[in-house]
């Protein structure tokens, strides 16, 4: 691409200068076959011939006359050079077509959007933001421009703003939109700081705007466990095995602290076999496995265990399988497995544990927006030999 477009350059910056040329001197085109190269031009092409590139696309930019036949050429010049991270180049284009009078609103749109878009892609967020403001006044590409200040928004966690443009472009466009993830990032700001009542409005507008929202359930069963209320919590908590079974695992822990606190481990056992019939998750084994231990002792569990991952393969289970026969061995089959312990530890120690469904990225952190592909709800839990 680079090569092309230092080829072009030249044959642009001569073709900008004539054109120039004719539009001051208003000649008939019979007559333009007497113009006078600029020494420019051969200084252009030295630097070129002596390759310094860079100090060429300068003296050939520079030649470039901004009229209404070359604006299409800075146009394509200035987001080349943003997308090959040349952006101060960029900007200095763009921003040489808009201190132009003679541009049309159309032309003056496109080149705003570009510069827009230079400022985004060297994270000058502010100067972005009121571009793209200032577009939407003109009238210009409204969606265009509200999908990127909606980029802006997120990265600034300005949430309200986000969910002002959210709903805008829900109307304009009427694509699925994650507002509800907006609400909750306010819903989440607000508990850690002790406002519950605003925590409390916002988690109902999150389910206003997506009744299957996991995280929204999840934050308001922390905050009513925090406020004293397990029950309330116990089934808040219970929402996301119907709205997303993927994540019965993050509600194992937290449901077994609240059934603890109301001291009712009973009716969580059933809960966890109940769950255990239709999802079959090693999180579920697991929790069940202590209460089988400490009610039956350590064989009984060992049985519940490998009959378990007899149907569900998984590291995990093995795991707690031989922790369990670490104390009820003799000291040779301790020591052997104590090795596969640690193997089996070293194993899981960098293996992640939720991933994402679009882009694939993994990690160890539930993230609700994907670092990678910024999707909101896109990040599970991993299932299988290595996961839940």
């Amino acid at each position: 691409m680079l090569q092309l477009l230092l080829l072009l350059l030249p044959v642009a910056a001569a073709s900008g200068w004539l054109a120039g040329y004719k539009h001051r001197q208003n000649l008939p085109p019979e007559q333009t076959n007497n113009f006078v190269i600029p020494p420019d031009y051969f200084i252009g092409l030295n630097y070129l011939i002596n390759e310094q590139p860079d100090k060429a696309v300068d003296v050939f930019i520079k030649m470039l006359e901004v009229n209404s036949d070359t604006v299409e050429t800075h146009l394509a010049l200035g987001n080349l050079f943003r997308k090959r991270g040349e952006v101060d180049r960029a900007i200095r284009i763009h921003q040489n077509l808009i201190a132009r009078p003679q541009l049309g609103k159309q032309q003056r749109v496109a080149a705003l959007s570009e510069l827009a878009q230079d400022y985004l892609r060297a994270g000058v967020l502010d100067r972005a933001e009121r571009l793209f403001l200032e577009l939407i006044n003109l009238d210009g590409e409204t969606t265009t421009s509200l999908h990127y200040l909606l980029n802006i928004y997120q990265q600034q966690k300005d949430w309200r703003q986000a969910i002002n443009i959210a709903k805008k472009l829900a109307v304009q466009s009427q694509e699925y939109i994650p507002i509800a993830y907006f609400y909750c990032e306010l819903a989440e700001n607000a508990r850690l700081h002790g406002y519950i009542d605003e925590a409390q409005a916002n988690i109902k507008q999150a389910f206003d705007k997506d009744k299957n929202c996991v995280r929204a359930s999840l934050i308001k069963g922390k905050m009513l466990f925090d406020l004293g209320d397990a029950k309330s919590a116990i089934r808040a908590y219970k929402e996301v095995k119907q709205q997303d079974p993927d994540f019965i695992s993050e509600i194992v822990l937290p449901l077994k602290e609240c059934y603890e606190k109301i001291n009712q481990e009973a009716e969580f056992i059933n809960y966890l076999q109940e769950c255990l019939i239709a999802y079959p998750r090693i999180s579920i084994v697991l929790a069940l496995s202590d209460y089988v231990k400490k009610l039956h002792g350590d064989k009984t569990a060992i049985d519940f265990i490998a009959k378990q991952i007899h149907h569900n393969l998984s590291l995990h289970g093995i795991n707690r399988l031989v922790e369990l026969y670490l104390g009820n061995v003799d000291f040779d089959a301790r020591e052997k497995l104590y090795l596969l312990r640690e193997f089996i530890g070293k194993l899981l120690e960098n293996k992640p544990i939720y991933r994402c469904v679009c882009c694939g990225f993994a990690g160890k952190q539930l993230h609700w927006q994907c670092p990678s592909c910024k999707r909101w709800a896109a990040i599970k839990p991993i299932h299988g030999l290595e996961g839940d």
